[in-house]
C-alpha cells in the first residue's frame, strides 16, 4: 500500500494524479485536522490510534500497513507545512512509546515492521538553498525517528514542475 500526505488542492492534486489511485490512501487537508494533544493516549488508552477520533485518527495504522509514503508541502522555512507537519504529529502510534539507541542517538523503538520508502516534493515560489538543506535535514530526521528509508528530496516553484514527474 502507499500513503500520500499533501496540503495541495483538490484541482492541483488532480493534475499530478488524474488516474484512480489503487492500494492508495490519501491523506489531504480538505478537513480540519486537530493538533496533536500530546497525552500519549495513542501509546497508553488505545495503541496504535489516536484518540481524536477524527478522519486522520488511523494514521499511524495506515502508516503500518504501506511500503511507500509520498509527501507533497509547501515549503515553510525549509519545514513542512503546518498541515503536513500535524499529520505527523498525530502519526506518533506508528512508534512504540519505548526507547532505543540508533545512530547514537535515543530514538522511539518500532512497533511495526514494514519498511516504508518516503519520497518528499517541496514546491514555493522561493525556496532559498538554506531552506533546502534544512529541509533535506528534517526528512532524514524524520525518516530515521520513523524507521523509513528517504526515497528521495525535490524542490520545485509549483506544481506544474512536478507534472509527469510523479507516478
Amino acid at each position: 500500500m502507499r500513503i500520500i500526505i499533501h496540503d495541495l488542492g483538490n484541482t492541483d492534486f488532480q493534475k499530478l494524479f488524474p488516474q484512480p489511485l489503487d492500494d492508495t490512501m490519501v491523506i489531504a487537508s480538505d478537513a480540519k485536522i486537530h493538533h496533536c494533544l500530546g497525552c500519549f493516549g495513542c501509546w497508553t488508552k488505545t495503541p496504535g490510534a489516536c484518540v481524536i477520533r477524527d478522519k486522520y485518527g488511523d494514521i499511524g495504522e495506515g502508516f503500518s500497513k504501506c511500503s511507500e509514503a509520498l509527501v507533497f508541502s509547501r515549503c515553510y522555512y525549509g519545514g513542512f507545512s503546518p498541515f503536513v507537519k500535524n499529520v505527523f504529529d498525530r502519526s506518533i502510534s506508528y512508534m512504540h512509546p519505548d526507547f532505543r539507541n540508533r545512530y547514537g542517538e535515543m530514538h522511539h523503538k518500532r512497533r511495526y515492521k514494514n519498511c516504508v520508502d518516503l519520497l518528499v516534493f517541496f514546491y514555493g515560489e522561493d525556496i532559498t538553498e538554506r531552506e533546502q538543506q534544512v529541509a533535506r535535514d528534517l526528512v532524514k530526521a524524520n525518516a530515521i525517528n520513523m524507521c523509513w528509508d528517504v526515497a528521495g528530496v525535490s524542490f520545485s516553484h509549483g506544481i506544474a514542475e512536478l507534472e509527469g514527474r510523479v507516478s
